[in-house]
């Protein structure tokens, strides 16, 4: 045999070698163009048993191989092997074996299931184990997918891979789910799928318009068997050849399969008329109404598919058959329309993702891909996993509950991929409030107020679902202040630049604090359960005190109280009795009076809302009686551990200012008679 040139045996010799169990070749080589033959041709034949006369064959570059013969109910009953030569290395592939099982009922010629090859331009066949005579019209079949196309600018990968979505306007109301709203519903996402103009199929090879039947019951899963050697670039070409082959060799109306996914789980549309409808396949034998079916591109009887693969696989079951109700990991019950493993008429239970091989006499998909089609079910019908509130905007939480204004914007994940969600639902009290896509997982949603229920539901393209609830209290209302902040004079050391007093207020809100501050005259923490604040302010000038209260949902209300804190020496009082002069840095001013005569006293007039008496004192220092707007207060006794002086050691306060009178009276206490008077505090 030359270097361009394979050689045909004669077709009698081939048949014996055959029968007797030891290979015979059928070769084809590169010859001279025969007058009207394109250049190029998508389709070229190889007979090899078509006598000892057979014509020498001049053969094009071709990328996919195929044996097929003319009766298509006849079965070859032996091994066909192939083996191609590289059109770019010039090197001769292994022998590589053909699958033959397959038939369909749209066949006009038997065959195998094509093999791709990569582009080749030379090809040997060999039938080896023969168990009778071989069917008539044997013959190869040699595609090349990208004949009559223009490849100047392309390079074979899948082109335009945009997937259409279905024209749905179905709303809410249209369900019977109870409490749902008339809410518009997002379109039901079809999985990302090169679509025919983007593989480029040859659309002048369709005989007729595609067919559709009923609601899609059962999933098939198929392998191509065109073996796996090729790399993703080249599934374009593949799926195009294969269009080729089942056209053009075998007769079908268009290719078989609804889809196609590569080793790269990257999805074809298959035989046209639409993604999201009910396309009328050619791809299960008796099997194919009410069906649809994918075939991934390869043979995996031997090697599985990677899990991108399986999980693509799952989502486009997921897709067709939750369309209609069908649950993915369920089985049903279907009609045979005959084949050679189920008569006509026979019911069959199924799984809803089944393989080839369940349905017909046939290895396909393989066993490592059968095998993980429990998986496939199960990815395929799950619920959506993993689904938890991961923030929800323009709200703040506490506990078990959020609150917000009125507007919130919940935001969500799932741990299943987007690929398997149909869409997400946000409910409110039972009704449904919004739909979003898959993709979008976080929407804004305008609240009553009140206490309410915010659900999260993702939709699983199997129609199952998975929720998850919220606690959400809207609340328009600010806290409101049910005692106003105010200063009272407390006990303490005064100092000119700091006069003991004391804040108090008492503030609500009709769902929750969130916090109260104080604003002015500096930025304090005063916790949500206070209502007391120790403080102070310089002597003799006004001092303002603004109390902030903010509410979990934000709403805020402020309050504000402005006192004079007045310090009046011991000097302004009007006093009777004996007094001495004291004069000492310890005291206000530096002076204060002493007195230790029964009966002494001193007294005050002022017009405030608290007022405060200032005394040292100390170990030894005696009681005074107090009188306010001349009612006896009771006893103040002075004595300490040690000495503290500018004490102020009774106080009193009132809602509203006024006039008052405050008096002191020298008990002269047995043994620690003396008392040192500093003078009076009051808030003006």
């Amino acid at each position: 045999m030359s270097r361009n040139r394979t050689v045909f045996c004669a077709a009698a010799a081939l048949l014996t070698m055959v029968a007797g169990g030891s290979p015979a070749a059928a070769t084809a080589g590169e010859q001279r163009q025969p007058a009207g033959v394109a250049a190029n041709p998508v389709l070229q034949t190889v007979a090899l048993n078509g006598g000892a006369n057979t014509a020498q064959a001049s053969i094009k570059p071709f990328s996919l191989v195929g044996v097929t013969w003319a009766d298509p109910a006849a079965r070859v009953g032996a091994l066909v092997q192939v083996r191609t030569r590289a059109l770019d290395t010039r090197r001769w592939s292994p022998w590589q074996t053909l699958e033959t099982d397959g038939r369909a009922p749209a066949d006009v010629r038997g065959s195998s299931d094509p093999l791709w090859v990569g582009p080749s331009d030379s090809v040997q066949a060999r039938l080896t184990g023969a168990r009778g005579p071989l069917p008539a019209g044997l013959r190869m079949d040699l595609i090349n997918p990208d004949a009559g196309t223009d490849t100047s600018s392309r390079d074979g990968r899948a082109q335009d891979a945009v997937t259409p979505r279905r024209a749905e306007t179905a709303t809410a109301g249209e369900t019977t789910a109870a409490g749902r709203a008339a809410v518009p519903l997002p379109p039901r996402p079809a999985p990302r799928v090169v679509t025919r103009a983007g593989w480029r199929a040859n659309e002048a090879i369709v005989k007729g318009p595609p067919e559709y039947t009923g609601p899609t019951q059962v999933f098939f899963v198929h392998h191509t068997a065109t073996g796996n050697g090729y790399s993703c670039a080249q599934s374009a070409g593949i799926v195009r050849g294969i269009q080729a082959y089942q056209v053009r060799s075998r007769g079908w109306d268009d290719i078989g399969y609804n889809f196609l996914i590569d080793k790269c789980g990257t999805v074809f549309e298959g035989r046209g008329g639409g993604i999201g409808r009910t396309v009328l396949g050619a791809h299960t034998l008796g099997f194919n109404a009410n069906a649809s079916a994918i075939a991934v591109i390869g043979s995996y009887g031997g090697r599985a598919v990677s899990t991108r693969v399986r999980t693509v696989i799952a989502a486009m079951a997921a897709y067709k058959l939750g369309a209609y109700g069908s649950p993915p990991a369920g089985q049903v019950v279907v009609t045979s329309g005959g084949s050679e493993r189920f008569p006509l008429g026979r019911k069959v239970p199924l799984f809803r993702i089944s393989g080839h091989r369940d349905a017909g006499q046939t290895a396909c998909p393989g066993n490592a891909l059968y095998a993980q089609l429990p998986s496939i079910r199960a990815i395929a019908g799950a619920a959506p996993a993993g689904l938890r509130m991961i923030g929800m905007g323009g709200s703040a939480r506490a506990g078990n509950w959020y609150f917000t204004k009125g507007v919130i914007q919940p935001a969500w994940s799932v741990t299943t991929p987007l690929g398997l969600i149909n869409r997400f639902e946000v409910w409110v009290d039972g009704v449904l409030r919004v739909a979003t896509p898959a993709g979008r997982r976080s929407v804004p949603v305008r609240l009553t107020p009140g206490g309410h229920t915010v659900t999260v539901r993702a939709l699983h393209l199997s129609g199952r679902s998975t929720v998850v609830n919220s606690r959400v209290f809207a609340d328009t209302s600010a806290p409101v202040f049910s005692r106003e902040p105010d200063l009272a004079l407390r006990p303490g050391t005064v100092n000119l630049g700091a006069v003991p007093m004391h804040l108090d207020w008492t503030v609500r809100d009709n769902a929750s604090l969130g916090s109260v501050r104080l604003t002015r005259p500096a930025t304090v923490n005063l916790g949500v359960t206070a209502r007391t604040r120790n403080v102070g302010a310089p002597a003799n000038r006004p001092a303002t005190f603004t109390v902030r209260a903010t509410d979990r949902a934000f709403n805020f209300v402020s309050a504000s109280v402005t006192r004079t804190p007045v310090v009046v020496s011991e000097s302004g009082a009007q006093r009777s009795g004996t007094w001495r002069p004291l004069r000492n840095s310890s005291y206000l001013g530096g002076t204060a009076v002493g007195g230790s005569v029964r009966g002494t006293s001193a007294s005050w007039r002022f017009s405030g809302s608290s007022v405060a008496l200032v005394l040292s004192k100390g170990p030894r220092a005696g009681r005074i009686g107090v009188f306010l707007d001349g009612r006896p207060q009771g006893m103040v006794d002075l004595r300490s551990a040690r000495p503290l002086p500018r004490q102020a050691v009774w106080s009193r306060w009132w809602p509203q200012g006024g006039e008052h009178t405050v008096r002191i009276v020298v008990e002269g206490t047995p043994g620690r008679p003396g008392v040192a008077l500093d003078g009076l505090v009051y808030l003006k």
